[in-house]
């Protein structure tokens, strides 16, 4: 499974923070949730975090889907 890429994040004023995905934005997150990302992107992988996040990550079963009947053509 490839390591996710692509994102970054940007923090306004007010406290929040908006993440984007490959220049495009995929959430927004404000209040306590702002605080508690930038309190774990500090200290982990940022790209990890920031896919974790925004629900933008691998799950693991794309290779078994493709192989599914139903997906080939």
């Amino acid at each position: 499974m490839p390591r996710p890429h692509g994102f970054t994040y940007e923090q306004h004023t007010g406290g929040t923070v908006r993440i984007s995905h490959h220049g495009r934005p995929a959430t927004t997150l404000n209040g306590p949730r702002a605080a508690q990302f930038l309190a774990e992107v500090e200290t982990s992988d940022a790209q990890l975090v920031m896919a974790r996040w925004t629900g933008n990550y691998k799950r693991g079963n794309e290779r078994t889907a493709r192989a599914h009947p139903r997906n080939r053509r």
